[in-house]
């Protein structure tokens, strides 16, 4: 299956917006563990919600040093939440995730 390569972006951040959202990978290292992504990419996607006026924001963990913490979705901006629910399996092969 061709797909553009706005298409995979798009579904890339919908997805790490989901996980993150989800608590199933609210951390970069979380992140490149269940995706497979290369650290920079899981980054630069975090990054890129914002585009999607998804509202994703970093809570460090009280005491913690060196940026320990995790991200939260804030806001879902215009994107419905469920759609990407009902959608999972697609949009995971689209982008070749487990």
């Amino acid at each position: 299956m061709d797909v553009s390569k706005t298409k995979s972006s798009f579904y890339r951040r919908l997805y790490v917006a989901y996980l993150i959202d989800s608590k199933l990978a609210s951390s970069v290292p979380a992140l490149t563990e269940v995706t497979g992504m290369p650290r920079r990419t899981a980054q630069d996607t975090i990054a890129a919600l914002a585009d999607l006026d998804i509202v994703c924001e970093f809570e460090q963990e009280d005491g913690a040093r060196n940026h320990a913490g995790h991200y939260r979705i804030r806001s879902w901006g215009a994107i419905d939440r469920r759609w990407i629910e009902a959608n999972l399996s697609p949009i995971k092969q689209v982008l070749g995730y487990p």
